[in-house]
């Protein structure tokens, strides 16, 4: 797109500057003619719709001083001198039908606007109203030859301020305004016109305002609770979003940039510098599908840190409660819970610890910042109730607007020793919305340099002191925007100066300013419906209850407390307002993890049993899945028939090793058959059960006396029969050999005897032989010697 700029100094035949004048003049008569008009609504093209329905009526193009879009992409100096020259750029777009040809963008000079509400209102007028809107510069514009349907093409102009006309201090209206010709009209008319202010001090003030503005360092929770088991416990993030803020150009990294040139008070929340400190060393990123990755960004976390540390060097340092908890959520939907006031409290004592391990210096503590400062008695209690003696406030929470024709210091005592600090509500609205472009950005910083001035004209005999309070989370735009406009008021110095938050609180209270704390029906609607619930409290006290109790039985708690309990007071962070449902998923992924590591430590299940004899050993497996060794429990056994099992020492200490499992043996007692259920609970050291019990069936089979005996008699009996049975076979001698010859009958006996006898040896009787024998027994026969 080409740039048209008319070299300043050509000037406007005096006949057509005329003819323009007239053709101004006529267009104030137009809008009066309009009702006279036939509707021309009825007269508007249509176009089918998509489907081939009922035409529908096109958009009407705009018409008038609103068919071309102006806009003012630079403004320098913002704070002219006298011998400056103005140089106004931008750009203008045809949102008509028609072509334009013989454009001119000119200047006018309005009067000075008198008042704050002045400045509002001419910042929302749209289109030219003349005899409202001043005429054009003389001797002072730039042309744009052509400028067909939707084309958009830029200007120049540079005017030397001596010729603007300004005849006293103060704040001007500064409107750029594009003129041409279109085909339905042969006179120039205005086609469309941006507004601006000019602010204009020649004289350094004698009472300058002094001017807080909070810088704010604050982002959304990014660690989870979970860490990987290593020694190191390595810290797992949500996403890659912090990786992207601190990145170079990410809006982390320009708040630091920016922030380090300027007079600012610096508001931190702990939990970023912990988060951007646990990205220095090794760390995991949770992608989508669930899973991890390594993260790359060390480097660069420790490049930001060292920045921010010089950058904070000398300058004020507020340091919120450590993950910047919800206080006005805390107040209306939490402080009924247990707990909840308790973990702001713990919160603001782990803020300065953390703040100063890592920036090295101390922080204040003493403020509390309610989302958009809107407060209300309960807010108030509970933004004290962690130590805090001031509270930042925004002015639209007292009636200054409505009672005071200027605005007052930002101090205001409240009962009971506390001090609110009131936040200038329209000098934070310069810099809300999108600024992305470059029209929007140099309004908004002629807009705070213009009500800034405004401000110290109004009283200008009376030293004030004025707060800023921009959003929690600014854009890089936004920033940008804040940096340009602190510079520039820092650099003209002629009304305002920069001070402390700290000054600010302290200083002395103006008698007249409303220091009536509204009630609690006072609170924005709009804000109370953004808040946490009341469930949401009650869940994170249950999984701090849980991390409670579980830390009772671990012998390193604070590898768990540490990253599960920062965990806890991420879920309360004022972030979450903006995300409602990323904040339930995170706290129930915090409880979900928790009760997730208390079931590694469990009881095996165990099968039936069965006992026989007088005595026998139960034994229970306790299996411990963590890194890190259980010696916190007590092992309870016990049976619902306590006449069928006795348990001897049913209650016994469980210490299990990290990673390991443990026996537990338990000696029992059986008195009668039958069968029981037993059942096993582990315990806490107060009482508490701790996981599921595991229970399981035992068969008595127990042996009593009477049987004994029994059995003893019949043992007796059966080794009676035995030694009877013994000692008569023994009387028979050894039974005769079938194979052996028959012995001789009659005469043959005596021949047969005389035969057998041996010389040498006595005659023995017969009857002796067959009572006795010397011949071994039978190897099969046990005998007992």
């Amino acid at each position: 797109m080409a740039e048209a700029a008319e070299k300043q100094g050509t000037r406007t035949p005096r006949t057509h500057r005329l003819l323009r004048r007239v053709a101004v003049a006529a267009l104030a008569v137009t809008p009066l003619l309009g009702g006279l008009l036939p509707n021309a609504a009825a007269a508007a093209p249509t176009t089918p719709t998509a489907s081939g329905g009922v035409p529908r009526t096109a958009p009407a193009a705009p018409t008038g001083s609103r068919t071309v879009d102006v806009s003012v992409t630079e403004l320098t100096p913002s704070v002219p001198d006298e011998e400056d020259t103005l140089t106004v750029s931008g750009t203008v777009t045809n949102n008509g039908r028609q072509r334009i040809s013989r454009g001119v963008i000119d200047l006018r000079v309005g009067p000075t606007v008198d008042s704050r509400s002045a400045l509002q209102q001419a910042a929302g007028r749209t289109g030219f109203t003349p005899g409202i809107d001043p005429p054009a510069l003389e001797d002072h514009h730039a042309k744009i030859p052509a400028l067909g349907p939707g084309i958009t093409r830029s200007f120049s102009l540079k005017v030397p301020v001596a010729d603007l006309g300004l005849t006293g201090e103060g704040v001007y209206q500064l409107g750029v305004s594009y003129s041409g010709y279109t085909p339905s009209r042969n006179d120039e008319q205005v086609l469309g016109i941006r507004r601006t202010f000019l602010p204009w001090q020649t004289s350094r003030m004698a009472n300058r305002t002094r001017i807080s503005f909070l810088w704010p360092l604050i982002s959304s929770s990014h660690l989870t609770a979970r860490t990987e088991g290593d020694e190191r416990q390595t810290p797992i993030f949500r996403s890659d979003d912090l990786e992207e803020a601190i990145a170079p150009g990410g809006r982390l990294d320009q708040m630091v940039s920016l922030g380090s040139d300027l007079p600012v008070t610096w508001v931190v929340d702990p939990d970023l510098l912990a988060s951007v400190v646990a990205m220095t060393e090794r760390y995991e990123v949770r992608t989508d599908n669930g899973r991890t990755t390594p993260g790359r960004a060390q480097g660069r976390a420790r490049q930001w840190l060292h920045d921010l540390i010089e950058a904070v060097e000398d300058d004020e340092i507020v340091a919120l409660p450590f993950a910047d908890p919800d206080l006005a959520s805390l107040a209306h939907r939490g402080a009924e819970v247990p707990g909840a006031l308790d973990r702001l409290r713990s919160a603001t004592a782990l803020s300065k610890d953390t703040v100063e391990s890592i920036l090295r210096t101390t922080p204040s503590t003493d403020f509390a910042w309610p989302v958009d400062g809107a407060i209300d008695r309960s807010v108030v209690d509970v933004a004290t109730s962690a130590g805090a003696h001031h509270v930042i406030a925004g002015s639209d929470s007292f009636t200054d607007a409505r009672t005071l024709s200027y605005t007052p210091n930002a101090a205001r005592p409240l009962r009971g020793g506390t001090t609110a600090v009131v936040a200038d509500r329209g000098l934070a609205e310069a810099f809300e919305g999108d600024l992305t472009s470059a029209g929007a950005s140099t309004g908004a910083v002629q807009a705070y340099l213009a009500h800034t001035l405004a401000i110290s004209r109004q009283t200008p005999g009376r030293q004030r002191n004025v707060l800023v309070a921009p959003d929690r989370q600014p854009t890089v735009s936004q920033a940008h925007a804040m940096a340009t406009a602190i510079g520039a008021l820092t650099d003209s110095g002629a009304w305002a100066a920069p001070a402390d938050l700290a000054e600010t609180a302290n200083a002395e209270p103006d008698p007249a300013a409303d220091r009536t704390v509204p009630g609690t029906r006072a609170y924005p609607q709009r804000l109370r419906e953004r808040e946490l619930p009341t469930s949401a409290f009650r869940q994170i006290h249950g999984t701090q209850q849980t991390l409670e109790d579980f830390a009772e039985v671990l012998a390193q708690p604070d590898r768990l407390k540490s990253p599960v309990g920062t965990a806890i007071a991420r879920a309360l962070s004022t972030s979450w307002r903006r995300h409602p449902r990323a904040a339930q998923d995170y706290r129930e992924r915090v409880q979900n993890y928790l009760v997730g590591l208390t079931r590694q430590v469990q009881l095996i299940d165990k099968s039936d049993l069965t006992l026989s004899g007088r005595s026998a050993t139960i034994p229970i497996t306790v299996q411990n899945n963590l890194a890190q060794e259980v010696d916190g429990l007590t092992l309870r056994l016990t049976s619902s028939r306590s006449i069928g099992l006795r348990i001897e020492d049913r209650m016994q200490r469980v210490v299990v090793d990290g990673g390991h499992s443990q026996s537990v043996k338990f000696a029992s007692t059986a008195k009668a058959n039958g069968r029981t259920t037993v059942t096993a609970q582990l315990y806490t050291d107060d009482g508490r059960k701790y996981g599921a019990p595991v229970e399981f069936q035992v068969k008595v089979t127990s042996i009593t006396s009477t049987v004994l005996l029994v059995i003893a008699a019949g043992v007796g009996l059966v080794l009676l029969a035995g030694i009877r049975m013994y000692t008569q076979r023994r009387r028979r001698g050894p039974a005769p050999d079938p194979d052996a010859p028959l012995e001789p009958s009659g005469d043959d006996a005596p021949s047969q005897q005389h035969e057998t006898e041996q010389p040498g040896e006595p005659e023995q009787d017969a009857d002796d032989t067959v009572a006795e024998s010397s011949d071994p027994q039978d190897p099969g026969e046990k005998v007992d010697r």
